[in-house]
């Protein structure tokens, strides 16, 4: 599922480096869907992926653990 890129108000991940490779989501879509769109900040008019909250948050806290790391 894809959703437009110019809805609502993005957030870059903390995580992102100071580099190219940066991940935004947009929360106040996400509040109100169920899904949160995430997207290619080098590319912010492309298509965005709808994630379900649980998965997303299951995500985030994978990286904030560590527990995802190689």
């Amino acid at each position: 599922m894809t959703t437009t890129a110019d809805v609502t108000r993005w957030v870059k991940s903390s995580y992102s480096n100071t580099g190219d490779s940066c991940v935004e989501w947009a929360p106040g879509i996400a509040s109100n869907t169920g899904a949160v769109p995430v997207r290619d900040s080098k590319n912010p008019a492309g298509p965005a992926l709808a994630v379900p909250v649980t998965a997303f948050t299951a995500f985030v806290n994978g990286v904030k653990s560590g527990s995802l790391r190689r």
